[in-house]
């Protein structure tokens, strides 16, 4: 089946879109070969790894996991250069004239600006505020299970930067508070929602197989508990979301757009696909025909359709 380009595009915090999916902030993303092979998959965005002010180790393996389940359990530790790469994956992304969204991560409101800046001086499209890694210690869901910390990072990022800031939020008891606030800050996106905190243990050694004992667990598992905050966020602020977790197949993409995304990040499948390029494909495809079955001329039609049942 050929692709309708008019009724798959979509757009997010003013950033054009040709089709919902791009690849969720991960493994890949922190050279000029990482946004290649991520273009070529052919998403309508790429977002980079989290990328903080200098330069930052991981954990020492093991650090990934696959499950029984289908999902994946990583500490990967935010491991990545720092600032200094922003400037040639801009660069890359520029000729071959897709969107990046740069991620960016720190450990207060400086850190956190200081990368913003940075991305924003070398163009980037938009800006993706880590505020929900789960295993790192003073990153990530620390901050952002906090509503008035979410709010302090992203007005202090949305104060000093033109290009626009999306907030990724992480499984907190106050997420819906903290989307809010991230909204009441500046925030022109919200990504929902980021790996949960999780573990698992070897049986036969009896210690936990990560090195840093816990683990962002993604994949199918969290699929149902994203779809339902994002659900829970648009009902509350009809806000722009990207729905992220656990996406596989096109049914999964679609759930999060009747939920009320407007765009959608794979993450574990693409990592995992013997081949990514027919997994977008696939995807997309079958977004389509849900769209014509429904009756739906174009994406956005369909964003939040489950709230008007």
């Amino acid at each position: 089946m050929a692709l309708n380009r008019l009724a798959l595009m979509t757009s997010l915090a003013g950033i054009e879109l040709r089709h919902p999916l791009m690849n969720a902030s991960g493994f890949l993303g922190y050279t000029r070969e990482h946004v290649h092979r991520l273009a070529s998959y052919g998403l309508s965005a790429i977002v980079t790894k989290t990328i903080t002010p200098y330069a930052k180790e991981g954990y020492e393996p093991p650090i990934i996991v696959a499950l029984r389940n289908g999902g994946l359990l990583n500490a990967v530790g935010l491991e990545n250069p720092g600032k200094k790469c922003i400037a040639e994956l801009v660069e890359e992304a520029r000729k071959i004239n897709v969107p990046l969204i740069i991620s960016v991560g720190g450990r207060n409101e400086e850190e956190f600006v200081e990368v913003a800046i940075e991305a924003e001086e070398n163009s980037a499209t938009a800006i993706e505020l880590n505020l929900s890694c789960p295993h790192t210690k003073g990153y990530g869901l620390e901050i952002g299970s906090d509503p008035n910390n979410v709010f302090s990072v992203v007005k202090a990022v949305a104060s000093v930067t033109r290009i626009p800031v999306i907030a990724k939020l992480g499984l907190s008891d106050r997420v819906v508070e903290s989307a809010g606030k991230a909204l009441e800050a500046g925030a022109k996106g919200l990504t929902l929602i980021n790996t949960v905190k999780a573990m698992a243990i070897d049986v036969h050694t009896l210690k936990p197989i990560l090195t840093n004992i816990f683990g962002g667990l993604s994949g199918p598992p969290i699929h149902p508990i994203a779809v339902r905050v994002v659900y829970e966020v648009f009902k509350e602020y009809r806000s722009e979301i990207i729905g992220c977790g656990g996406v596989s197949s096109w049914i999964d993409a679609a759930e999060f757009i009747a939920a009320g995304a407007k765009a959608v990040q794979v993450g574990t499948a693409l990592a995992l696909a013997n081949n990514p390029q027919d997994l977008v494909s696939n995807i997309l495809q079958g977004l389509q025909h849900w769209l014509e079955l429904h009756g739906y001329k174009v994406v956005e039609e369909a964003v939040g359709s489950a709230h008007r049942v």
